[in-house]
C-alpha cells in the first residue's frame, strides 16, 4: 500500500490541515473527526479536498513538510483549484 498526503478543510473554523498517512484516508478522516485533544480536535466538520498517493513513507513526509512550510494558504487553495 502506498502512502497518500491529504488536505482537510474544516468550513467551520475555515481552516486547511495538512497531514499524510499509511492507513486509509477516510478512516484517518475519521480520527480526525472524532472529539479529541489537539489541532484538528477543534472542529468535527473536517472534509477531504486534496490527495496525493506516494510510494514511501519518507516521500510522503517530506512532501507534507513541504506544504506545511510554505504556509501559504493562498498555495494550498491553487493546489486544490488546479485538480479541479
Amino acid at each position: 500500500m502506498g502512502y497518500i498526503v491529504y488536505i482537510l478543510y474544516s468550513s467551520h473554523i475555515d481552516k486547511y490541515y495538512v497531514g499524510h498517512t499509511g492507513d486509509n484516508v477516510i478512516e484517518r478522516l475519521r480520527k480526525h473527526n472524532s472529539n479529541h485533544k489537539g489541532f484538528t480536535g477543534k472542529a468535527n466538520d473536517r472534509v477531504v479536498v486534496y490527495t496525493e498517493i506516494y510510494n514511501d513513507k519518507p516521500s510522503a513526509y517530506a512532501r507534507e513538510r513541504s506544504l506545511k512550510n510554505r504556509k501559504s494558504r493562498n498555495y494550498i487553495e491553487n493546489l486544490i483549484n488546479a485538480t479541479r
